[in-house]
């Protein structure tokens, strides 16, 4: 057969018998002729419960202290998966991100890899084994542990199997697949059987949490064709490739809604060269990403700035923007958590036009109101009061008919 690069989530292995189910699994697929090269996330909570005891030791909690404790937590994973898969008379060994060859840039807790040397991975399959490595963690070039960012496993699967040349990669979660919008919210959410890596890059940056988005960014750059399934249904799942049956009738491939959002607003910002350059330069050098950004009609040489980011950056951008607008000369800035950002995402909206009039239509239908709004080619955004969200999602899985079989 060939190489299979498969990825396990933390709820896959939150518990002893569910790591011994994946153990199952994996033999099951290297008794069918695959070499197989597991990729684990940390167990169930074990993450957050990390952080908990970090914040316990006091207020200092540097990014790279974080990293090297936070990193422990996938590396249990994969030592425990490698002990049962060896008592099921499976051979396997473990390997962290940096025994497995993972080097990363030193942007601690959302380092990017940088390079694979995949060696010993290679020389472990060839003896036989199945090599089971602890997902999202790196190392530097100077030796220090980094970590990829929440959901970094999935970015360490896809770049491993690029890197191996696998004929595949296997993303399993608690969920069958790719779906419509989010099940949880919309009962009539259907999983879709394929969809094309710009789409899912725009569903996964847009709130959609089945992958992340550096994770499709890596499978679209190296063409890594991804199966997102479920972890304890041997069914398939939805396939992230190239190529996609496009159906002539799906204008929108699906809805998604991202709840950690806030926005800022300055106001009366002089109206002249350089200002814009300056703010974004600042929040940018300091590793805050800028979502959409929206400038007022100018009135006496000033106008009003707004711009989104997530929410859990909060923090961090506060002292950032109440600085910046003393030093632009700006006259104020509010913040609102209170928001939230519905998308419409599907490639077949790059032919047909009046998709965006439709999105409005179906929002001022139950009468919510649109703060901000975003457009690519394949997307429209907008951001909308966070209470009235999942109304938002329903009407819009409604009113582009994605309840229906393709």
């Amino acid at each position: 057969m060939g190489l299979i690069v498969a990825k396990f989530g933390g709820s896959s292995v939150a518990s002893i018998d569910r790591i011994k189910a994946i153990a199952d699994r994996v033999k099951s697929m290297r008794e069918n002729g695959n070499d197989v090269v597991v990729i684990v996330s940390a167990m169930g909570d074990t993450t957050d419960d990390l952080i908990e005891l970090a914040l316990k030791t006091g207020p200092e909690r540097g990014c790279r202290e974080m990293d090297m404790l936070l990193a422990t937590g996938e590396q249990q994973s994969a030592a425990l998966l490698a002990l049962c898969l060896n008592n099921i008379g499976c051979p396997a060994l473990s390997l962290s991100g940096w025994q497995a060859g993972i080097t990363s840039d030193n942007n601690y807790s959302k380092a990017r890899i940088i390079d694979i040397e995949p060696q010993r991975i290679i020389k472990e399959i060839e003896a036989g084994k199945v090599v089971v490595v602890a997902g999202f963690q790196a190392v530097t070039e100077q030796g220090d542990i980094t970590t990829l960012g929440r959901g970094g496993s999935d970015t360490s699967a896809v770049a491993l199997a690029a890197s191996l040349g696998a004929e595949r990669c296997q993303i399993f979660t608690d969920v069958n697949g790719v779906y419509t919008a989010d099940p949880r919210v919309v009962t009539e959410a259907r999983q879709l059987s394929s969809v094309s890596y710009e789409e899912m890059l725009e569903l996964a940056s847009l709130g959609a949490l089945v992958m992340q988005p550096r994770a499709v960014e890596f499978a679209m750059l190296y063409q890594v064709e991804v199966e997102v399934g479920n972890s304890f249904k041997n069914e398939t799942g939805t396939i992230i490739t190239g190529v996609v049956n496009m159906e002539k009738h799906r204008i929108v491939t699906g809805v998604a809604h991202d709840l950690n959002v806030v926005r800022f607003a300055i106001f009366d910002v002089p109206d002249k060269p350089g200002v814009a350059k300056k703010l974004f330069k600042a929040l940018a050098e300091a590793g805050i990403n800028v979502d959409m950004v929206i400038q007022s009609a100018m009135r006496d040489n000033r106008n009003d700035i707004a711009f989104t980011t997530e929410e859990n950056e909060l923090q961090k951008t506060v002292p950032i923007v109440e600085k910046l607008v003393q030093d632009i000369g700006a006259s104020g800035m509010t913040c609102g958590t209170n928001v939230a950002k519905v998308s419409i995402v599907g490639a077949g909206m790059q032919s047909n036009p009046g998709v965006a009039a439709t999105m409005f239509e179906a929002l001022a239908d139950e009468e919510i109101n649109i703060h901000m709004i975003s457009t690519s080619e394949i997307k429209v955004s907008c951001i909308i009061d966070q209470e009235r969200i999942k109304d938002a999602v329903r009407s819009l899985h409604k009113k582009f008919s994605l309840d229906l079989a393709d």
